[in-house]
């Protein structure tokens, strides 16, 4: 089925924000739509509305209680660290062969689109040997990369692009989320972008009535199965 791996080229690029608004977009067409948060940090039990897995659950249309989020989220850890660290503190580690399955196999049974949200950035450790990357690699799926538009994010999202070249992976989409509050016009950084970048490059403007138009446009890359499959 069609899926789509959400990763960035670093921490709060807006990567929820990109998910949640795809999928909104995917069920407007009428898509039936799964989301998947394999991996979180800094996750409160008691304050769980406000997480990430909660909040891709609502864009899904579905309840975000805890038993929910646990079926799209099974990692779950309390510091705000990156994964390994996070694990090692509770004196864990995150099973990496599970993790790909757990996927792999979200991947082979959704109904229609899936959508599959990361952890930080494109190479945050998930344990002492094996990035986000990686499981992006393992998953053969397209990704989606989320930059921003803070002075510096130039230089970040041509080195996150330089690695998925050489990995060989597949970007379905660049989309740069504008920063707020940042000094460089959105418009100046996909332009530096598109001298670098061969994959299509979405603008996504602050302001809801702005960036609908960006999430019809990612909606579009993830094509509807044939009827058979459906």
């Amino acid at each position: 089925m069609p899926a789509l791996f959400i990763t960035a080229t670093g921490t709060d690029s807006g990567k929820t924000f990109v998910s949640a608004g795809l999928l909104r977009a995917l069920r407007g067409r009428g898509r039936r739509v799964m989301a998947l948060k394999p991996v979180v940090t800094g996750f409160d039990e008691a304050n769980y509305a406000a997480s990430d897995p909660a909040l891709l659950l609502e864009a899904c249309g579905q309840k975000s209680d805890l038993a929910a989020i646990a079926k799209i989220s099974p990692w779950r850890f309390p510091a705000p660290l990156s994964p390994d660290m996070a694990a090692r503190l509770q004196g864990k580690a995150i099973d990496i062969a599970a993790l790909t399955r757990f996927c792999s196999t979200a991947i082979i049974e959704a109904d229609d689109a899936l959508l599959i949200e990361g952890i930080g950035g494109l190479m945050v450790p998930l344990d002492g040997k094996t990035t986000i990357c990686d499981l992006i690699g393992a998953l053969n799926i397209p990704m989606v990369l989320v930059a921003g538009t803070y002075l510096g994010s130039l230089s970040h999202t041509l080195s996150a692009l330089e690695v998925v070249q050489k990995r060989g992976l597949a970007i379905a989409a660049l989309v740069v989320d504008e920063t707020e509050a940042s000094p460089v016009p959105l418009e100046a950084v996909c332009e530096s972008l598109g001298h670098f970048c061969n994959s299509p490059i979405i603008a996504l403007h602050r302001g809801a009535s702005a960036h609908g138009g960006a999430f019809e446009r990612l909606a579009e890359l993830l094509p509807t199965p044939p009827a058979s499959m459906a």
